[in-house]
């Protein structure tokens, strides 16, 4: 089983900044992409910015420019740097990756936990 534990949410004022963590653990052969979405109070789940494992970003376009996704293999870890933040980035940001226990076995999708960014003044 591979876990997803994200880190880094809280609250910050407008235009401020925050980074965001996303460590797998668990039986780990190895992951492909990983990324992060978010979902703000009474909206569908969506796509803020995903990493291949060559390293290739795709950002939504409310964050390009301002969000910066990156990745620690050694580490098993994605990042999100976020600048310039808005109220509309207020949500509830999740991580999520494609991983397999062993070289023979498929890719599976994992989802963290979730963590909570406020962007208030």
């Amino acid at each position: 089983q591979v876990q997803l534990v994200e880190s880094g949410g809280g609250l910050v004022q407008p235009g401020g900044s925050l980074g965001l963590s996303c460590a797998a653990s668990g039986r780990i052969f190895s992951i492909n992409a990983m990324g992060w979405y978010r979902q703000a109070s009474g909206k569908e789940r969506e796509l803020v910015a995903t990493i291949t494992s060559g390293g290739r970003t795709n950002y939504a376009t409310s964050v390009k420019g301002r969000f910066t996704i990156s990745r620690d293999d050694a580490k098993n870890t994605v990042y999100l740097q976020m600048n310039s933040l808005k109220p509309e980035d207020t949500a509830v940001y999740y991580c999520n990756c494609n991983a397999r226990p062993s070289l023979g076995s498929m890719y599976r999708e994992v989802w963290g936990q979730g963590t909570l960014v406020t962007v208030s003044s």
